[in-house]
């Protein structure tokens, strides 16, 4: 018995002529999604050709070894290396943890309610806020704060113990963690409750069914398989930090300084001369975004200029570096995540 071959189905409906006008249009657009792609390209070539071409004529390894100078001819960011790691160093010690813990406790923990939803919608918008207006708060609440209690002494249990909070500048270190905390704070909560959505709830139930708790739960299985977002949204979050201009000069960061935080210059001496550590928080800085911003405002330009370049190479540097780091970070997390 025959059996007539069934019909060709096909998805595509319409005349011939619409088919025709169909595979076309989205020829056109696939050429003009790449040409566009090519211009950005392009474009991101031919500023970093520039900027590493200008670079050549002042990049050295003396320029990362010494400190900023009068003359352009002996500039260095060496100042402005140190003020950015102790400043991101104290912006992710505090923001890490309260960003992470908020992620956990908003999707985890806390039930769907007005101010919950409230808070979510709040930090969306907080996300999109120039940064400069978190300078503004840090001026007139960190700065000011350090101002009031400079000098004083905080008596503890009655008198029997005081802490001294003698921080010989207010525009330290410390008042610049604060404020870099409040730009950065909104990104890895918003990047970290994404990387939670994006787990199974399955994983959940699971877990629940055999008879662990809800914490237990969130630190053994959730936490884990999230691990590769939420690391991606602290480096970078921690990043645009690190780029940031706008905030630290509010805050007073000094443009030129010829000093790193707590005088340490070198990796040995925080193991050589460890009392220092105590003293680099509290001490004013510098930072490479704020040194690179001082090196183009200087006359004549064509002099500095090729010190604002080599700067921008260090700072991409830092950044690609960072990048990679949490590039790795995500590969073996994800590697060990087993269901």
């Amino acid at each position: 018995m025959s059996t007539s071959p069934s019909p060709t189905v096909s998805f595509v409906t319409g005349s011939n002529a619409q088919i025709q006008r169909r595979i076309a249009f989205s020829a056109w657009f696939s050429r003009l999604c790449r040409c566009a792609t090519y211009f950005a390209v392009v474009i991101l070539a031919v500023l970093l050709g520039s900027v590493f071409v200008s670079s050549a004529k002042h990049f050295h390894w003396d320029f990362i070894t010494t400190p900023d100078s009068a003359s352009h001819d002996q500039a260095g960011i060496l100042s402005g290396i140190w003020g950015t790691f102790w400043l991101i160093f104290y912006t992710g010690l505090l923001s890490i943890p309260l960003g992470v813990g908020c992620a956990i406790y908003l999707e985890e923990f806390a039930s769907d309610s007005r101010l919950t939803r409230f808070i979510k919608i709040n930090l969306s918008n907080l996300a999109g806020v120039p940064s400069i207006v978190y300078g503004i708060l840090g001026a007139a609440v960190f700065v000011k704060s350090f101002e009031a209690i400079k000098g004083k002494q905080i008596s503890i249990a009655g008198g029997l113990f005081r802490l001294g909070l003698d921080a010989p500048y207010h525009n330290c270190i410390i008042t610049g963690a604060l404020t870099m905390t409040l730009v950065i704070l909104p990104v890895i909560i918003i990047a970290s409750q994404e990387a939670l959505r994006s787990v199974p709830s399955s994983i959940r139930a699971a877990s629940l069914a055999l008879g662990a708790t809800r914490w237990q739960t969130v630190r053994h299985q959730v936490l884990p398989a999230a691990m590769p977002g939420v690391a991606t949204g602290v480096i970078l979050a921690i990043s645009r930090a690190i780029g940031e201009t706008a905030p630290l000069i509010m805050v007073g960061v000094i443009t030129f300084a010829r000093f790193s935080p707590g005088g340490i210059e070198s990796p040995v001496q925080l193991v050589t001369q460890p009392h220092r550590i105590a003293d680099a928080p509290f001490d004013q800085y510098t930072a490479m975004p704020v040194e690179i911003y001082n090196w183009l405002r200087q006359t004549p330009a064509d002099d500095w200029y090729p010190v604002a370049a080599s700067g921008i190479v260090v700072l991409l540097a830092v950044l690609l570096s960072i990048n990679s780091i949490a590039a790795v970070i995500r590969y073996y997390a994800a590697r060990k995540i087993q269901w």
